[in-house]
């Protein structure tokens, strides 16, 4: 008998501020920080879920842009899809109206900082992102890494 995958899907945003720095979220609930975004609830498309999730950690309506990676991502006993999508830029000195339960900051953070602040599977999507950014692509990965 086949077991279908039953994946948990998340998705979230990557901003940045036009200085090639990221938009980085530090939760409440664990020490590395991530991407604004979140789990996709219900009957919720990937991109749904990423502006409710947006919406939700930092105050901000958006409609997300481009979708620029696809992260087949096994952890522990099941696996996840990550989805991010293009947020936008926004000026550094842009205000948010955090969530105080999930989100104790927010910052611009350089790429070398996402390297050493995020999780290493996290900091690898990231860097995927960006240059899928700046290349006008999508890129599939799995565990963070292209195939």
């Amino acid at each position: 008998m086949i077991t279908p995958a039953r994946p948990l899907t998340a998705a979230g945003a990557l901003f940045t501020d036009g200085d090639g720095r990221v938009l980085l979220v530090e939760p409440t609930y664990k020490p590395e920080w991530e991407i604004p975004g979140g789990v996709v609830e219900g009957s919720e498309t990937p991109a749904e879920g990423c502006a409710r999730e947006v919406r939700e950690e930092l105050g901000l309506e958006i409609v997300p842009g481009r979708l620029l990676v696809v992260d087949w991502a096994p952890w522990q006993s099941d696996a996840r899809v990550l989805f991010v999508f293009d947020g936008g830029t926004l000026p550094p000195t842009t205000s948010f109206r955090l969530q105080p339960e999930e989100i104790r900051s927010a910052r611009f953070a350089a790429p070398a900082e996402v390297t050493h602040r995020c999780l290493p599977r996290l900091s690898r999507r990231v860097h995927a992102a960006l240059a899928a950014w700046e290349r006008g692509e999508t890129r599939y990965l799995e565990n963070g890494t292209a195939v």
